[in-house]
């Protein structure tokens, strides 16, 4: 174990990240430069050794959290390395861009602050890159079966990258014109470089995964003869249709969705040339959306040099401890946090920048039919409706609608060639061992169930038994979700590709396709 009292005269410390003054002036990572080994060594030994370890249960990948805390407390980088990649594809994404779901479970949670797991994540899988631990894992010998994967987020990178070390011929195509998914374009370059995206796929090129960007598949590709070329299919297209939202003026020119404005700010960070329309330099900014991805866009506006930037957020401001409703070990509560973002935004502008229990009243334009201001209002908890004399005027050019996603979408020349068919929620509906569900298998909803969650069929369904060989991996199949359980679906997914094409698998499986964090 690592130290029987660490926990107890070592208080949290989390790596800092650099002075927000700074970083808000360049794209760099916000920790660049300082990992700082002495102090996540010392935050390691703060891991209690707990019998009933819950932040395994806290992470969907199942990491060997206890154990890689002991070798980084040693300064032993080589075997937490070792122990981390044993249940992590890319420690490197999830050390950055997970918000810790883990910590939220930490035992030392119920008295104390937690370990600072993501920390030390991160700095094992630095150290992994940087003394040359990390190398391709090629398979003993090719197994002569070949699965397309269809798309490159985390999960398609997850599944690819397990199945090709299983020996198969694996083969990915993305419909953008570079591999990467939301990681390439949806992820700001203060969070996560593109670099560790290319360090990752020229391992998974070395170990015998190829590649097709710009390679969209239901359109000039052929879903159909995709099947027949294939011994399996993995859907793994993500959750890309954005919620919309229903307001006054809402057609104006200037309001776009989230994930359009962060793709033209990772092509601009990349030089690719995009329209002025999608730069908040010199602009009014409002976001409408309080999570992670209208964070996204805050740090972004900064960067672009915006005149002003508010966040707005429909719910109350939350507390900074757990509300008696969220006790441990409930992940995710919902507590007062501050991203990397806000503190930018409380650096330059003295104040911050979200608008909580607001919600949008109208969209007013400008001769030329594009937004000039948002007319918002104050709701109480929980509702929709503007109270009376609570509304006020946003100066806004550009407004930003975070608000979440609906599903992957019914791209008909996909969905009918691959034999899908599409749950309530919109997502692809599969059997908890990840086998697409074709229509004619797909049950009702039974008499007052809740069309809130996609359909699933039951462990020894006909449909499983008779599966066609294609197989749903990630958001497409569980709807907008976190980057760690993107990636446990990919390895769960893979190795249920695996068993078809065996008969059995040897491939870990973290979760089911119904496994839901505990919340």
């Amino acid at each position: 174990m690592t130290d029987p009292a660490g926990f107890l005269r070592i208080p949290r410390r989390p790596a800092p990240s650099r002075p927000a003054g700074e970083r808000v002036g360049d794209w760099d990572e916000v920790h660049t430069g300082q990992p700082l080994l002495p102090v996540v060594s010392a935050q390691a030994r703060r891991c209690m050794d707990c019998g009933v370890p819950f932040c395994h249960g806290g992470c969907p990948l199942g990491n060997l959290i206890p154990e890689w805390n002991v070798y980084a407390a040693h300064g032993d980088w080589a075997t937490a390395s070792e122990r981390l990649h044993a249940t992590n594809n890319f420690p490197d994404f999830t050390g950055r861009l997970c918000p810790a779901p883990c910590e939220d479970a930490c035992v030392l949670a119920l008295t104390d602050d937690p370990v600072t797991i993501k920390n030390v994540e991160q700095a094992v899988a630095d150290q992994a890159w940087a003394r040359g631990f990390v190398a391709p894992l090629r398979p003993a010998k090719p197994s002569g079966r070949s699965v397309a994967v269809v798309g490159s987020g985390p999960a398609g990178l997850a599944a690819a990258q397990q199945l090709t070390r299983a020996g198969h011929a694996v083969t990915v195509y993305e419909r953008a014109d570079r591999i990467g998914g939301l990681l390439r374009y949806g992820i700001p370059d203060f969070k996560m470089s593109k670099e560790r995206l290319d360090w990752r796929l020229a391992q998974m090129e070395q170990e015998g995964t190829r590649f097709r960007p710009g390679s969209d598949v239901g359109g000039p590709v052929d879903a159909a003869l995709m099947k027949v070329e294939f011994d399996a299919v993995v859907v793994a297209t993500g959750a890309t249709l954005p919620r919309e939202m229903r307001c006054e003026g809402r057609q104006l020119g200037g309001i776009h969705h989230a994930m359009e404005y962060l793709t033209a700010a990772n092509r601009s960070t990349a030089s690719d040339p995009v329209p002025a329309s999608l730069s908040a330099q010199g602009k009014d900014v409002v976001i409408i959306g309080g999570g992670d991805t209208g964070s996204d866009c805050l740090g972004t506006a900064l960067r672009q040099e915006a005149r002003s930037v508010v966040q707005m957020d429909v719910h109350p401001r939350p507390d900074r401890g757990r509300a008696s409703d969220e006790p441990w070990p409930l992940v995710h509560p919902r507590v007062f946090r501050m991203s990397h973002a806000h503190e930018e935004a409380w650096a330059r502008d003295g104040c911050d920048p979200r608008a909580f229990s607001s919600v949008a009243v109208r969209f007013d334009g400008d001769p030329s039919g594009r937004v000039r201001a948002l007319v918002l209002g104050a709701v109480e908890s929980g509702g929709r409706d503007p109270l009376p004399g609570t509304t006020r005027v946003l100066p806004a050019q550009l407004v930003l609608l975070a608000l979440g996603f609906r599903g992957p979408g019914q791209d008909p020349g996909l969905v009918g060639p691959l034999g899908l068919s599409v749950g309530a929620e919109g997502t692809f509906a599969r059997t908890p061992d990840f086998a697409a569900l074709p229509p004619a298998a797909t049950p009702p909803l039974e008499e007052g169930a809740s069309p809130g969650r996609a359909v699933q069929a039951p462990f020894g369904s006909a449909a499983e038994e008779a599966s066609t060989g294609v197989f749903v991996a990630g958001d497409a199949g569980r709807g907008p979700s976190l980057v760690v359980w993107a990636i446990a679906e990919g390895r769960a997914a893979a190795a249920a590709t695996d068993r078809y094409l065996r008969g059995a698998t040897e491939l870990p499986s973290p979760i089911r396709a119904t496994d839901r964090p505990l919340v």
